[in-house]
């Protein structure tokens, strides 16, 4: 079976463990998601499944035939897997997929922050407060040498758009699967802000 899951971020609570201890989870809304399409490495080149979340208000004609009357999607998400054997259109994946003390990786897109300087980018600690220094607070300071190589070196941390980008979050401990309110409840946080959308997988290290 498919060893992933289209899931909504739903918030942020704590919840106690039975030795007391507050621990900060997830709730995420964990499918249920329909097989849109089975990829072969015979045909595709490699294994995988296409899984449809959510209600889409309204699909075009190729969208239409893409799904075949399995249903009016509005993600279309894949996930790779080894074994394409016993999965067929139209079949059923919900959250019990997972189960209390599984680890799953959880991939979402960070909250955008915009336009933002080294200091929040990158965490640099700016220029020295003191010693004449009036307007170095928050500077990147040098970007690069002079002579030798004589250019700025690409992947050279500065100021630029923050966030709203593709984050995934490993190993993280479920707390709670309950298929009958198709809810994941994980330790910790999940990138993403509510309502983000979000892919659960299985991650490859065990507990």
């Amino acid at each position: 079976m498919t060893q992933g899951i289209i899931g909504r971020k739903l918030g942020m609570t704590q919840i106690c463990r039975e030795d007391g201890k507050a621990e900060a989870v997830t709730a995420i809304e964990a499918g249920p998601c329909i097989v849109i399409q089975v990829k072969t490495a015979a045909k595709e080149g490699y294994n995988a499944v296409q899984l449809g979340f959510g209600q889409a208000k309204r699909l075009n004609s190729p969208q239409q035939g893409h799904l075949k009357g399995l249903g009016q999607f509005k993600y279309l998400r894949e996930f790779r897997t080894d074994d394409v054997d016993n999965i067929k259109l139209g079949d059923k994946v919900d959250v019990s997929l997972f189960k209390a003390g599984d680890l799953v990786d959880i991939t979402g897109v960070s909250k955008g922050k915009g336009f933002a300087g080294v200091v929040k980018r990158h965490h640099f600690a700016g220029g020295p407060k003191t010693h004449g220094q009036s307007d170095r607070h928050r500077a990147p300071g040098s970007i690069g040498a002079t002579t030798s190589p004589g250019r700025v070196l690409k992947g050279r941390p500065m100021a630029g758009h923050m966030g709203n980008s593709r984050v995934t979050a490993r190993h993280l401990e479920v707390f709670e699967a309950d298929p009958t309110r198709n809810l994941l409840v994980v330790k910790g946080a999940v990138p993403g802000a509510t309502n983000g959308l979000l892919l659960i997988r299985k991650s490859g290290r065990r507990k």
